[in-house]
């Protein structure tokens, strides 16, 4: 009997967690976070967390503890979730990662590196979905399939500061969304050949 697998070959295994904050309802993004938890890539395992805000002048910043798999990121799969993080010109910031909590109650990733310490909080998340989206969805080469833990609430703190504004809801397919989410158990596939 056959079993179900698959056809596409495994390009990163591991979490998407992501903020976007606005003032206008998602029309504007007055901030961006992409914090990456890599189990496993062809560059290895390590985190990456990619932040554009008014917390960082509104200029694109890059932490990771592993920076080949910052720049793996960068140039395999950021090139088409936002153009902006893919730049590998930018440096890379050493840094320390640490997670507590849940989507439970509160889900806290911290971010300590010599520039300073930053805190995302995800909090009053709604029904998690697993979001699937095969190669070729919305015209990306590349598919994914992951679990979202949508936050109606969020926040980025740098050193006491804040960044204004808040998530706010959409939809994925049928399913109630926010511009904030716990993605977990995250697989980025590629079509074989």
């Amino acid at each position: 009997m056959a079993q179900p697998v698959d056809p596409n070959e495994v390009l990163m295994t591991g979490e998407n967690s992501f903020i976007r904050l606005s003032a206008d309802g998602g029309k504007t993004h007055t901030s961006r976070v992409s914090h990456w938890r890599v189990l496993w890539c062809p560059a290895g395992a390590g985190h990456a967390m990619f932040v554009k805000s008014p917390l960082t002048e509104d200029r694109v910043r890059i932490y990771s503890d592993n920076v080949a798999v910052a720049r793996w990121l960068q140039r395999t799969i950021e090139t088409f979730l936002y153009p902006a993080f893919a730049d590998t010109a930018l440096p890379v910031l050493d840094a320390q990662f640490s997670r507590a909590g849940d989507p439970r109650s509160t889900a806290v990733e911290t971010v300590v590196s010599g520039a300073g310490r930053i805190v995302l909080t995800w909090y009053d998340c709604i029904e998690p979905f697993v979001l699937t989206m095969a190669p070729g969805t919305s015209n990306r080469p590349l598919g994914v399939f992951s679990t979202f833990f949508p936050a109606k609430s969020a926040q980025i703190e740098s050193d006491g500061r804040f960044a204004p504004d808040v998530p706010w809801l959409e939809m994925r397919g049928d399913r109630q969304c926010t511009s904030a989410c716990l993605a977990w158990s995250e697989t980025w596939v590629k079509p074989r050949g």
